[in-house]
């Protein structure tokens, strides 16, 4: 079992030479074989229990080796652990937050954070649920689905080049169909994270334990398991559909979204 059974992730992984010399050096001793995903991980798990700076200690990464070439995906804990911090205190009056997170501990956790050179994250992440605009970069047949050691698991992967693309496909339609908004601000800032690493990236969009519990609540309503899991497409129909006008088809889409992640969503509250 994952150490976070909770979280998927939204990875870019850059090609080594995208690095300065000294990080190059470090990827470029790392195993490709390694589990690098449990490691994080259990380092995460670390930190809540001893907190530290992750700024104040050498990061670690996960790496793919393609065509002969090696891409990096660093943690950015340092960066990650900042952005969850002002995010979270943003929703909240200061009098509340600070009770959730009281001044010394946070000190703790973002010293150093000037220091580390990673401004952007190569990580995004969300728990128990995987947003809809996530799913709009891809396309069915990157998909990878099966069971390993750890249990069930889902991995989409593609360049960033088509991601890109299809990112602007998805605000495109969103913009034409609803104008500004929250979506349309969401798959903007995504796209604007996509185009700040190097060009031959690639993307990958690990379902993590989330995998586990979509597996579960599909067998649970009679479908067979993740390969009833239907995504990606559902995401690319409803774009279709906003992008040729066709309301319901829109809709049909994002409603069975909607629904099968709502039951992945409700082992929270199982929890």
């Amino acid at each position: 079992m994952r150490p976070t059974p909770y979280v998927a992730s939204l990875r870019v992984y850059e090609p080594l030479t995208a690095f300065d010399p000294a990080d190059q050096l470090r990827w470029s001793q790392l195993e490709v074989t390694g589990n690098t995903s449990r490691e994080e991980q259990q380092m995460a798990l670390h930190r809540i229990i001893f907190p530290e700076s992750p700024a104040l200690r050498p990061d670690g990464a996960h790496v793919l080796e393609i065509d002969g070439a090696r891409y990096v995906c660093p943690w950015s804990t340092a960066t990650r652990c900042w952005a969850a911090i002002e995010e979270f205190k943003n929703t909240l009056p200061l009098t509340v937050s600070s009770l959730f997170i009281p001044q010394g501990l946070e000190e703790v956790i973002t010293s150093g954070f000037d220091l580390a050179e990673d401004k952007v994250p190569h990580i995004l992440t969300q728990t128990w649920i995987i947003p809809p605009r996530w799913f709009s970069l891809f396309s069915p047949e990157e998909r990878v689905r099966g069971r390993d050691g750890q249990g069930a698991f889902t991995v989409i992967r593609t360049s960033l080049a088509h991601a890109k693309a299809r990112c602007e496909e998805a605000h495109t339609a969103v913009q034409s169909a609803f104008g500004n908004g929250q979506v349309e601000e969401e798959i903007s800032q995504l796209g604007n994270w996509l185009a700040m690493f190097h060009p031959q990236s690639y993307l990958e969009l690990d379902y993590g334990g989330l995998a586990g519990y979509l597996e579960k609540s599909l067998l649970a309503t009679g479908e067979d398991g993740l390969d009833a899991d239907t995504s990606v497409e559902d995401v690319l129909s409803s774009i279709a559909g906003l992008a040729s006008s066709d309301a319901a088809a829109a809709g049909r889409g994002y409603e069975r979204l909607v629904t099968r992640w709502r039951n992945v969503a409700a082992f929270e509250q199982a929890t």
